[in-house]
């Protein structure tokens, strides 16, 4: 048998071996979970506890998203702040920078000065910054918001809503986040910033720092229109 008889079975069988090589498999699920404590004792008994889970969903042209937020502190064995809040968010890819969404998200708060706050809004979305290390997303679009004082008094409204999402990768490990969304309406403007930095500790599990505003323009007498947030947790990416 010649050398040239001898590789061309060899030949004839590569692609299939090729083939037969495994593939990755990217799923299209994602999301993360987190969870922070803190508890003090002494002259004063202290505890804060935050917890969070964040799921989304994602095809070629479509993601959808799903969050759920929870927040309790109380001094002494005293309730001092206690707020829950659920979100669900639709975006339909246009082309590689312009996307269209539906977003709707509902509040309740213990102390502040809406007990409920319940928004639906659809617009328009671009991707302005998107590379390895830098992303920045703006959105506008139009909604309706129903809430509820803690009087009791219930509002209804049309809102202008907007907003902005930056995300810097400043390191193999640790990232740099800032989101700013305005929901505009006749009767209060809510406004919520948040302020975030995580590290990595080792292979799925991150440490992270965030300072959130919270914002209403046009609050009941003797209520405070700022509530602020800082909070340090664990968070798990899966």
């Amino acid at each position: 048998m010649t050398l040239s008889q001898a590789l061309i079975p060899g030949l004839l069988l590569l692609p299939l071996s090729l083939s037969a090589q495994p593939t990755e498999v990217h799923s299209p699920w994602a999301g993360k979970a987190t969870l922070g404590y803190l508890a003090t004792s002494g002259n004063t008994v202290n505890s804060t506890l935050n917890t969070g889970v964040e799921l989304s969903y994602s095809t070629a042209n479509w993601v959808h998203q799903a969050k759920a937020f929870a927040i309790n502190a109380s001094e002494s064995n005293v309730t001092t702040a206690e707020a829950y809040e659920l979100g669900w968010k639709s975006e339909r890819k246009l082309t590689e920078q312009d996307f269209l969404f539906a977003r709707l998200q509902w509040q309740k708060d213990g102390f502040g000065a809406y007990a409920t706050q319940f928004s639906q809004s659809v617009g328009y979305g671009r991707r302005l910054i998107d590379s390895d290390k830098h992303k920045l997303n703006a959105e506008l679009g139009v909604g309706a918001r129903q809430s509820e004082l803690q009087t009791g008094v219930k509002e209804s409204e049309t809102i202008l809503r907007g907003g902005v999402y930056y995300k810097w990768l400043f390191s193999q490990t640790a990232e740099f986040r800032q989101e700013f969304t305005v929901e505009a309406g006749g009767e209060n403007t809510y406004i919520e910033a948040k302020t975030s930095v995580s590290a990595k500790l080792f292979g799925d599990l991150a440490l992270v720092a965030s300072y959130t505003i919270k914002h209403n323009t046009d609050v009941p007498p003797l209520t405070q229109k700022t509530d602020t947030y800082t909070a340090l947790s664990l968070e798990y990416a899966f």
